[in-house]
């Protein structure tokens, strides 16, 4: 319940941040009880609108009109949210050069949209459990006590009162339970030895022993790794004070709350996607004086805008059920569609050069990507 809670407050938050930038739209028609003048400076009203000021010419002083308010702002529903959604769905390229070329007040702007799908997406994330883990410590303790509690639980036989008593008398560590796993493997691999080859419950007796080896592999693995002993060389520093001291100290002793601020970073600065890509869409045009950096922006942010939402799509496909492959495979294959038809109509290109831009542009992303994530990391620093 918290989890939906905080997803439903981020959406809100999400939905007054887009809010904030994306006023409404001027194209209405003026309240017949308005009053002939601006409430705010004094105009003459001819419209909806203040031409001076900027300020409605109809003001509610109602609860009902303040709670209207309040979910229109938060929510973000109106006209121009449902003429820009179809178009950046379908029609990216044609979005993007209307709204360069003026068209302003009838869609949603690329930065208001952006926002709103970054808050909806990690809202999302939350809602559906996509989250970090937090348990992780410096070392395995934690994650084997959960372990060891997983496997309690299941057990076949003993009382619970005395494991719970035990429990409190003794605490888990990454021999004990390692112990007491090994102990619940022979007790099963005994059952397996006594059941007949042809037995229906044979092999239900064979996932249990699987899923315990695997339970005690993950346990070897963890208490190797704590102990240093990992295979490989031992990372002994990059021989920069602030990365060895900081970042690097920090993720040793607390993962798990470097993950969390990892993913907190990653929803509060993924403004900077844009202006980290704008340049790399630059290259593809930079002897092309028809478009600025200014088209580049809009080009960018229209398409990240569109990545939030499929993200959020192909959440809520997993969570109601459809099979994981196929969303995945939409997932893969649908961004280079979108971005081939938002490159060759936003820039007026023929297909082979909206073809051969979007295989570069590709490799670009991923450039991108890796500097954005660079750039969360040492933000984890501080």
């Amino acid at each position: 319940m918290s989890d939906l809670l905080e997803g439903l407050g981020t959406a809100s938050e999400g939905g007054l941040f887009a809010r904030a930038l994306e006023p409404e739209s001027g194209a209405r028609k003026p309240h017949p009880d308005q009053p002939e003048t601006c409430l705010n400076c004094g105009t003459e009203l001819t419209g909806a609108y203040c031409h001076a000021c900027g300020q409605q010419g109809h003001l509610h002083r109602t609860i009902g009109a303040f709670m209207q308010d309040l979910l229109h702002g938060a929510l973000h529903f109106e006209g121009k949210l449902w003429r820009t959604l179809p178009m950046l769905i379908f029609r990216p390229g044609k979005l993007t050069r209307r709204y360069i070329e003026g068209e302003r007040a009838r869609f949603v702007s690329p930065m208001a949209l952006f926002l709103f799908g970054v808050f909806l997406m990690f809202a999302v994330f939350q809602m559906v459990g996509l989250t970090t883990p937090t348990t992780l410590g410096g070392d395995d303790e934690g994650f084997v006590s959960g372990l060891s509690d997983g496997f309690n639980d299941s057990a076949a036989s003993g009382d619970e009162a005395d494991v719970a008593e035990a429990d409190a008398a003794e605490p888990v560590t990454a021999q004990s339970a390692r112990a007491e796993m090994q102990e619940q493997r022979d007790e099963i691999k005994a059952r397996l030895d006594a059941t007949a080859p042809d037995d229906p419950g044979r092999a239900a007796i064979e996932t249990e022993l699987s899923e315990i080896d695997r339970a005690i592999a993950i346990v070897d693995q963890a208490s190797a790794f704590a102990a240093g002993d990992n295979g490989s060389a031992k990372f002994s520093g990059t021989g920069i004070e602030w990365i060895d001291d900081g970042l690097i100290k920090k993720w040793e002793e607390n993962p798990g709350l470097m993950l969390y601020k990892l993913q907190a970073n990653a929803y509060k600065f993924s403004w900077m996607l844009i202006p980290i890509s704008i340049p790399f869409v630059w290259l593809l045009f930079f002897w092309k004086r028809r478009f600025r950096a200014y088209d580049h922006a809009i080009f960018v942010t229209y398409s990240l805008a569109f990545m939030t939402l499929l993200f959020i799509t192909a959440s809520l496909l997993v969570v109601a059920g459809i099979a994981a492959g196929p969303v995945f495979i939409a997932v893969m294959l649908i961004p280079p569609i979108h971005l081939y038809k938002q490159l060759r109509h936003a820039y007026e290109l023929r297909r082979f050069s909206a073809f051969w831009r979007l295989l570069v542009l590709s490799a670009f992303i991923w450039i991108a990507v890796s500097l954005f994530l660079q750039l969360l990391f040492v933000l984890g620093a501080f």
